[in-house]
């Protein structure tokens, strides 16, 4: 491994977080298209359409918008790492590039005009609008992925086939593949959010949609790869009789077993066992890939120069250690049901997560550590010119980031600031809002 190959691992890291976690919020928006109330719906069937959608709904509400920084992670480290590359891939892509930017901004926007509707049609106008939206971006992002396995984006070139590039069988293919597992992800992250919360009937809903859209992406992943083999055979012999066979047989095994634990309905399990699957899928990807980025382009040729790698990687790490644990501790809250009460909230307590992250920050063997590799790592960096105390200083500054994440470790956190609350009452869920 060289070092112009971690800017890579972590743009595959970024994108497996994406699909797993933006991934489900994309899917949730596609249950929701499903459950919208026409005209005509008896109204047991009504009830239940609406319980659904707004069970969707809410659920998103406090990440929806911070799982898109692992989009805006891959596209900034890919652009600074790999400049041509870049520059090729939005040269060429630039339709479905155009599709997803879309679909995320219209997505945002019926989000927030959700809360102004004052009619059932214009509920079911913005949710439509909301849900196609929802399957859009996943399906435009996922034929980007697949033009680049086909290799019909040529690294060096300016500008290649617009419209063929991304509209080939694989990369339909891929796009729908990336649809319905959207749609598995969160499906089985709901049925546990509905288990947790006690609502019995939203589970056996979810747990059924988890059921069928775990079938349908296995159903989809199959059938592509004679597609795969057609079209880029290279890697499909990598991915089936290669390095990237590692990969494809996590994903299969974490499929079943995910399908096996939520027919037991032990979702908890099922979260982690479906996250595994798809980030198989994109571990194997990447082995049956590389060295090739692009076609005609390598990812040593598409790499940008030494020092900018080192800045990057040091950029990454001083960033890691912020953004990770702000988003295990917000995951933490979400995952404990913390939002779901936070109506009658003093004021006071609003700034107690920001008080209890300072003081464990600034406590603790693990603080000191942190600190240590962050001074340690930027000082070698930036003053030391041999290639070997770069490379210690790219590791001090990620042993940087692990540090910063145990300082700071989201369960103990919740845990403690939950211990520190006065006992309140709990508020129903159902017929609330979140602001």
């Amino acid at each position: 491994m060289h070092l112009y190959d971690l800017p890579l691992i972590c743009v595959l890291i970024g994108l497996a977080l994406y699909v797993i976690l933006g991934g489900a919020d994309f899917g949730a928006g596609l249950w929701q298209l499903a459950t919208i109330v026409w005209p005509g719906r008896t109204p047991e069937k009504h009830e239940r359409a609406r319980s659904i959608r707004e069970y969707a709904h809410h659920a998103m509400g406090p990440v929806w918008e911070a799982n898109h920084v692992w989009l805006i992670f891959v596209l900034t480290v890919t652009w600074t790492a790999y400049p041509g590359a870049f520059g090729a891939i939005a040269a060429t892509l630039v339709v479905p590039l155009f599709l997803a930017g879309l679909g995320v901004v219209f997505r945002g926007a019926a989000y927030a005009l959700r809360a102004g509707t004052a009619k059932a049609s214009e509920l079911g106008l913005i949710d439509t609008i909301f849900s196609l939206s929802s399957i859009l971006t996943p399906f435009a992002l996922g034929t980007i992925i697949g033009a680049i396995a086909a290799q019909r984006v040529a690294g060096g070139e300016t500008s290649g086939a617009v419209l063929s590039s991304w509209l080939s069988p694989l990369s339909v293919l891929i796009g729908v593949l990336a649809v319905s597992v959207s749609a598995y992800l969160a499906a089985v992250y709901l049925a546990a959010d509905a288990a947790r919360d006690g609502e019995r009937q939203l589970v056996e809903q979810f747990r059924l949609r988890a059921l069928v859209a775990g079938v349908l992406a296995g159903v989809v992943a199959l059938a592509g790869l004679p597609v795969l083999h057609a079209e880029a055979h290279r890697v499909y012999t990598r991915l089936t009789d290669g390095p990237g066979l590692v990969g494809l047989v996590v994903s299969a095994l974490a499929g079943v077993g995910t399908l096996v634990l939520v027919t037991r309905r032990r979702f908890e399990a099922a979260r982690v066992s479906a996250a595994l699957a798809v980030a198989g899928v994109i571990l194997g990807w990447a082995l049956a890939q590389q060295p090739i980025l692009l076609a005609h382009l390598t990812v040593a040729q598409a790499a940008a120069g030494h020092e900018t790698i080192i800045a990057l990687l040091a950029a990454i790490a001083v960033g890691g250690a912020i953004l990770f644990p702000s988003l295990g501790l917000l995951f933490g809250l979400l995952l404990r049901g913390r939002f779901d009460h936070a109506e009658g909230r003093p004021e006071a307590d609003a700034p107690l997560a920001a008080r209890e992250l300072l003081a464990r920050l600034s406590d603790g063997l693990c603080a000191r550590l942190a600190l240590a590799g962050l001074l340690g790592g930027l000082g070698l960096l930036t003053v030391a010119e041999a290639p070997w105390a770069h490379g210690i200083g790219v590791a001090c500054l990620f042993a940087c980031m692990i540090f910063a994440f145990l300082a700071v470790e989201p369960g103990q956190l919740a845990a403690h600031a939950q211990d520190s609350e006065p006992t309140r009452l709990r508020l129903p869920r159902r017929g609330r809002r979140r602001g």
